[in-house]
C-alpha cells in the first residue's frame, strides 16, 4: 500500500512522556526544552526515528515545536495546523499556540523566571535559527544551553531504528546533466569565492547533485546523507554504506569518497587545519552542530545547489510534461469513477484515497506517491493539510464537496494536483466561493511579469476576489517543486514571504482556496513552470509568464458563470480544450465521454 492510514495516538500518553523528559532536563540544568519537528537534516520530511515532536505530543503535521518547561508545556505551530493540533494533542497537557499569533517565548516568559535556561539539542536547529532565538531570547532574560544528547531520544524506548533505504541511481536520460558536470560547475563557482570546499547538508541538493535517488523517506525519493565538496579532488560522501549495491557503489566511488555517518564529525574538524581557507556552509540550512564543528574558518553562504536544482533543465521539464500526462489520465479515471459512485453515500475518505493511488498505480510507472493524499470531505476539508485517519474517516455526502489534494513520484518527474469536487448540487455558497478561488488561480496562470519578479509580488494576484469579499486563506499561494524529489523545494514560492525572483524554468504550484471552518473546504491546484521572457505586442520588454503542466477537468457544477470576466472564461475553456485534447487518446471510450462532458466550454 502506498499510503497507511494511522490512528490517532492516545493523548494520554503525553503526559507521562513529558514527565519522563522533564526528569533529564533536571539533571541537564535546564528549565526548559525545545523538541522540533526536524531530523539532522533539518527537511520538511522526516523518518519515523525522527518523529519525536509526534512521540511526545500526538500531534502528526509537518510543522511544530513543542516547548517543555518544569510546570507547563505548549506546541506551537503555524495555521494549517491549529485545529488538527488541538484536536491531537492532550489540553491538558499541551497549550496549543499559533506561531503567527503568540510567538512561544512570550509563553514562555509567563512560565519562566529571568535567568531561566532553554536546552536544545544542536543538530536539530538551524544555526540561522538560534542566532536569531539567543538574541530573542535575551530580551525576556533566557539563555540558550546546547545538550550534548536528545532528551527525548533517551526516553523513547521502541524509537524505530535509522533508515536504510538502498540508492539508485538517476540516469542521464532523466536528469539531463552529467553529475561530473554538475560538481565542475560549483567547483568553478567556489575557487571563484576563494573558499576551499562547501559543506552540504540537505539530502535533495545531495541527491541532485550526484544524481541519485534514496528510499529513506516515505514519499521523498532523495537519500539521507551529508557531504563535503572541494574545489578539487572528488567530494565527499557521508551515508550507510549498506544502502549501495555493487552498481551503485561503482558508480558512486568513481566520482566521490564513501565515508560512513559516524566520520563526518572528524572530517568537519579535519577542515579547521588550513585556518587561512574558508568552507562554505548555509546557516539557513545546515543545524548549529554542523557550523560549529567548522569553528572560524565557517564562511555563510547559501546552499550553491539549491538555484541551479530549482531551474530545471530541458530534459528535467520535458519529463515533467510526460509525468503529467500520464498522471492526469489517472487523475481523470479517478475523477470519472468518483462522480458515477459519489452519490451513492457508500464511499468514505479512505476508499477515495486508495481508489486514486489504484489508477496512478495502474501506469506502470509510479514510484511513490508525492505526499500522502488528502482527502477531505465537509468538514475535514476545511483542514487544509487534513490527512484522514481511521478515527477521522466520513463518508461522502450529498450537498457536500470534496479536497482531493494528491501527487506522484515518477522517475520522470514529480507531480502536484488539487481538485476540489461537488457530491450532489452544491450550494450558492460553495459556488460563489469556489469561483473566487478559481479566478486567483486564473489571475496567476495568466500573469505575465518582468525578470526580477519575486513570488511576493505575485501572491496578492490570487487574493484579490477573496479579499475583495472580506475572505483570505492563511497559506501560501505556490511552493516550488522537485524532480522526482521533493514535492516542496525552494527557493521559489508565491506567498506573502517568497523573497526569491521567478526563474525560467523553477516549477511553482498554484493553489488558492478558501476555507470555512466546520463547513467545507475550497483549493484549486495546477503546477506551473515559468516560461522563457517574450516579448509582448507594444511592450518595451520582455516578460515571463507561466505554462500549465497539470491537466485535469475543474469541476464546472461549482463555478458560477456570472462571476467571471470574459477573458477568464476564455482560460478556462482553452484549458479544458487542452486537456481534453492531450488526454482522450490515453483513455477508454467511456472515459472520454465523461471528459468530453467535464471539459465542455462555459462560453
Amino acid at each position: 500500500m502506498l499510503q497507511t492510514f494511522d490512528t490517532v495516538a492516545d493523548p494520554s500518553l503525553g503526559l507521562p512522556r513529558v514527565k519522563a523528559v522533564r526528569t533529564l532536563m533536571t539533571a541537564a540544568a535546564i528549565d526548559a526544552l525545545l523538541v522540533p519537528r526536524s531530523d539532522e537534516h533539518l527537511g520538511e520530511y522526516v523518518p519515523s526515528c525522527a518523529e519525536r515532536l509526534r512521540w511526545l505530543t500526538g500531534f502528526s503535521g509537518s510543522a511544530g515545536l513543542a516547548i517543555i518547561a518544569a510546570k507547563a508545556a505548549a506546541l506551537s505551530t503555524d495555521g494549517r495546523y491549529t485545529l488538527q493540533a488541538a484536536a491531537q494533542v492532550d489540553p491538558g497537557t499541551f497549550e496549543v499556540i499559533d506561531s503567527a499569533g503568540k510567538p512561544w517565548l512570550e509563553w514562555l516568559a509567563v512560565k519562566l523566571p529571568n535567568g531561566g535556561v532553554i536546552g536544545f539539542d544542536p543538530r536539530l536547529h538551524a544555526a540561522q535559527t538560534i542566532t536569531a532565538l539567543k538574541a530573542e531570547a535575551l530580551k525576556y532574560g533566557f539563555k540558550l544551553k546546547p545538550l550534548t544528547s536528545n532528551l527525548v531520544d533517551r526516553v523513547w524506548k521502541d524509537r524505530p531504528v535509522a533508515p536504510s533505504g538502498a540508492v539508485m541511481v538517476q540516469p542521464l536520460a532523466m536528469a539531463g546533466v552529467a553529475a561530473e558536470t554538475k560538481i565542475a560547475d560549483l567547483q568553478r563557482a567556489l575557487k571563484a569565492e576563494r573558499q576551499r570546499a562547501v559543506v552540504l547538508t540537505l539530502p535533495d541538493s545531495i541527491s541532485w547533485l550526484f544524481n541519485i535517488r534514496g528510499n529513506d523517506v516515505a514519499h521523498n525519493p532523495a537519500v539521507l546523507a551529508f557531504a563535503i565538496l572541494h574545489t578539487t579532488g572528488k567530494p565527499e560522501l557521508f551515508f550507510d554504506p549498506g544502502k549501495l549495491d555493487a552498481g551503485t557503489r561503482k558508480y558512486l566511488s568513481g566520482m566521490a569518497k564513501l565515508h560512513a555517518p559516524k566520520e563526518l564529525a572528524a572530517r568537519l574538524k579535519s577542515l579547521q587545519e588550513h585556518r587561512n581557507d574558508k568552507v562554505r556552509v548555509d546557516p539557513a540550512t545546515a543545524s548549529q552542530w554542523i557550523v560549529r564543528a567548522l569553528g572560524s574558518v565557517a564562511a555563510h553562504g547559501s546552499d550553491p545547489c539549491i538555484l541551479p536544482k530549482a531551474r530545471k533543465n530541458t530534459t528535467e521539464l520535458d519529463g515533467a510534461r510526460a509525468a503529467h500526462i500520464r498522471d492526469g489520465a489517472a487523475v481523470v479515471r479517478f475523477l470519472a469513477w468518483l462522480d458515477a459512485n459519489a452519490p451513492s453515500n457508500a464511499l468514505d475518505e479512505i476508499a477515495v484515497v486508495e481508489k486514486l493511488a489504484s489508477f496512478r498505480q495502474a501506469t506502470g510507472m509510479l514510484r511513490d506517491l508525492s505526499f500522502s493524499t488528502i482527502a477531505g470531505s465537509g468538514p475535514n476539508g476545511a483542514l487544509p493539510h487534513y490527512r484522514v485517519s481511521t478515527e477521522s474517516n466520513r463518508k461522502l455526502r450529498r450537498g457536500e464537496i470534496i479536497v482531493i489534494d494528491s501527487g506522484g513520484q515518477y522517475q520522470d518527474g514529480t507531480t502536484d494536483i488539487t481538485r476540489t469536487v461537488a457530491v450532489g448540487a452544491p450550494s450558492a455558497e460553495m459556488r460563489a466561493r469556489f469561483t473566487q478561488v478559481l479566478k486567483g488561480h486564473i489571475a496567476i496562470a495568466t500573469a505575465r511579469f518582468p525578470e526580477g519578479t519575486r513570488g511576493i509580488q505575485l501572491d496578492t494576484l490570487a487574493r484579490q476576489a477573496l479579499w475583495q469579499a472580506g475572505l483570505d486563506f492563511d497559506h501560501g499561494t505556490g511552493h516550488g517543486v522537485g524532480s522526482f524529489l521533493s514535492v516542496h523545494e525552494g527557493p521559489q514560492s508565491i506567498s506573502k514571504r517568497g523573497m526569491a525572483a521567478l526563474e525560467p524554468g523553477m516549477i511553482v504550484s498554484n493553489e488558492p482556496g478558501f476555507y470555512k471552518v466546520g463547513a467545507f473546504g475550497i483549493r484549486i491546484e495546477n503546477l506551473e513552470v515559468v516560461t522563457e521572457p517574450a516579448m509582448i505586442d507594444g511592450g518595451d520588454r520582455a516578460m515571463l509568464g507561466f505554462e500549465s503542466l497539470t491537466l485535469a477537468p475543474i469541476d464546472l457544477r461549482l463555478v458560477d458563470k456570472k462571476m467571471l470576466t470574459a477573458p477568464e472564461i476564455a482560460w478556462l475553456d482553452a484549458y479544458h480544450a487542452r486537456v481534453r485534447k492531450t488526454l482522450e487518446k490515453h483513455l477508454a471510450p467511456d472515459e472520454r465521454k465523461w471528459l468530453a462532458a467535464a471539459t465542455k466550454p462555459v462560453s
